[in-house]
C-alpha cells in the first residue's frame, strides 16, 4: 500500500493521478491523508482509502501508516508557523515515529537542492527542509529526498500581474541562469520511486528540468507563447519582505524566504550537474503552453 500526503496539492494531486492510471494494471492499494475529503473528485474517492485529518497528527498517521509499504511525504505551507523548524521537522516528527512503529519500508519526500554547498546552513526554508530529511533518514527507513530547484509553477502566483500588466518579478539578476522544474516532473519522479521500491538506504534524487533559465529567458518565452510583451522587473529584498508580510506570513516564514532567495543568488542550486539521470522532461515553453497560457486566459 502507498500512502499519499497532500493529495489535492500541485505535486500530490498529480502524483495521485499518475498512480491511479498505473493502478489499472498494477493493482496497488492507495491511501490518502486529506483534511477535507470533499476536495477530492468523487471518482478518486471511490478508488482510494481516505484518512481524514492532518498528517502532523499522531493519531492520523498511525491510522494511515497501518499496513503501508511506502509513503509520499510533503510538508504543506503554513503561513503562521512560529519557526521554520516547527514547519518542517516539527510537522514531521509524529510521522517519523510512525514510520518505525508501523514498519514502513520506503518514504519519498519533497525537498530541495543545496546539501553540501557553502550556503546550505543559511538558506532559510531549504536549510529547514534538509534538516527534515535528516530526521526522516534517522528512523532507518529507506528514504529518497527529491532535491528540487525553483518550481516553474511558482509563476502561477503572478498570473494576475502577467495578465493585467505584462510583468513578473523576482529577486534574481535578469541574465543569471539556474535550473527550474515543473511540479508535474517532481510527481513523475516520485511515482517512479514509489512503484519501484527495490532501492535501499537513504539519498537524494535531483530533479532539475531540461535546461537552465534566466528571468530574461522566461520573459522571452512567455512573450512568444502568450503573444504579447512580458517583461521582468527585478524586485528588491525589501520589496519582497513587504509583499510576503502582506500575504499574512509570520516573521519566521518571511525571513526564511529572504534567506532562501539570497542563498539561491549565491549558488545554492548550482552544485548538481544536469545529466540524463537528473534532468526532467518538461521544457519551459511546453509548460507555458500547457499550464501558464490556460491560466492567463481563464
Amino acid at each position: 500500500m502507498i500512502v499519499i500526503t497532500t493529495p489535492t496539492g500541485q505535486i500530490g494531486g498529480r502524483l495521485l493521478e499518475i498512480l491511479l492510471n498505473e493502478n489499472r494494471t498494477r493493482g496497488e492499494e492507495l491511501r490518502v491523508i486529506v483534511r477535507d475529503p470533499g476536495k477530492l473528485p468523487d471518482a478518486v474517492r471511490a478508488r482510494v482509502d481516505v484518512v481524514t485529518g492532518s498528517h502532523d497528527d499522531a493519531d492520523v498517521v498511525d491510522r494511515a501508516f497501518t499496513g503501508a509499504d511506502a509513503v509520499f511525504w510533503l510538508v504543506p505551507s503554513h503561513t503562521q508557523a512560529p519557526s521554520l523548524t516547527a514547519m518542517y521537522s516539527g510537522f514531521t516528527r509524529a510521522a517519523a515515529k510512525a514510520f518505525t512503529t508501523h514498519g514502513v519500508g520506503h518514504v519519498v519526500g519533497v525537498s530541495a537542492l543545496g546539501r553540501g554547498t557553502p550556503v546550505a546552513g543559511r538558506a532559510g526554508h531549504v536549510t529547514a527542509s534538509l534538516a527534515m530529511d535528516d530526521l526522516i533518514a534517522s528512523t532507518g527507513v529507506a528514504y529518497r529526498a527529491l532535491a528540487n530547484p525553483t518550481f516553474l509553477d511558482n509563476l502561477l502566483r503572478q498570473v494576475p500581474s502577467i495578465r493585467d500588466h505584462g510583468v513578473f518579478t523576482d529577486t534574481a539578476v535578469a541574465d543569471r541562469k539556474t535550473p527550474m522544474v515543473a511540479t508535474r516532473d517532481i510527481a513523475a519522479a516520485a511515482a517512479g520511486l514509489l512503484l519501484d521500491r527495490t532501492w535501499t538506504g537513504t539519498g537524494e534524487v535531483p530533479v532539475l528540468g531540461p535546461e537552465d533559465l534566466s528571468p530574461s529567458d522566461l520573459a522571452r518565452t512567455m512573450s512568444d507563447v502568450l503573444g504579447r510583451p512580458i517583461r521582468y522587473e527585478r524586485q528588491t529584498f525589501d520589496d519582497l519582505r513587504k509583499a510576503l508580510a502582506g500575504r499574512g506570513m509570520s516573521d519566521a516564514l518571511v525571513q526564511g524566504y529572504l534567506d532562501m532567495m539570497r542563498a539561491k543568488a549565491d549558488g545554492l542550486d548550482d552544485a548538481v550537474p544536469r545529466t540524463p539521470q537528473t534532468a526532467s522532461p518538461t521544457s519551459f515553453r511546453e509548460w507555458c503552453e500547457q499550464v501558464l497560457k490556460p491560466a492567463v486566459q481563464a
